[in-house]
């Protein structure tokens, strides 16, 4: 009897050791949050060799006028001289973890000028992750415009 109850201790114990090892939901939701934040940064400062690192190369971007950009499109127009941020904000949001995947859903705000014409924009928006041989990329983008009410 008592040692089976030393078999499952230290059996309790190991799995114990193994489940400790292994990165919690949470800390790749933190992971998938942080590169979010970066994300905005390097909006900010228009860094597209950073968004280049964050965006998978099969990434596809659903704007708020429903328009369609792969991520080569994405980074054009984010490179484009008509396009000055000066502040790109997450006011909220939540990630849901699936194993390799991350589903980020919030409200971003944005402020700038396009064109000449200053803007702020608030937009509910969707993200997707995937993780790639260890490192997080997002897949997919998509934002609705919240109007004023």
């Amino acid at each position: 009897m008592g040692k089976i109850f030393q078999s499952v201790c230290v059996l309790l114990f190991v799995a114990t050791l193994a489940a400790a090892q292994q990165p919690s939901m949470s800390d790749e939701g933190g992971r998938v949050m942080a590169l979010e934040n970066a994300w905005n940064h390097a909006l900010e400062a228009k860094d597209t060799n950073a968004l280049d690192m964050l965006l998978a190369n099969t990434f596809v971007s659903v704007d708020i006028d429903g328009s369609v950009s792969s991520k080569s499109e994405f980074l054009a127009s984010i490179k484009s001289p008509n396009y000055q941020p000066s502040q790109a904000v997450t006011e909220q949001s939540t990630v849901q973890v699936y194993g390799d995947v991350a589903v980020v859903v919030g409200v971003f705000r944005i402020k700038g000028t396009e064109k000449g014409k200053p803007y702020v924009n608030r937009e509910r928006f969707v993200d997707t992750w995937i993780k790639l041989k260890g490192t997080w990329q997002c897949v997919a983008t998509t934002s609705t415009l919240i109007t004023a009410k």
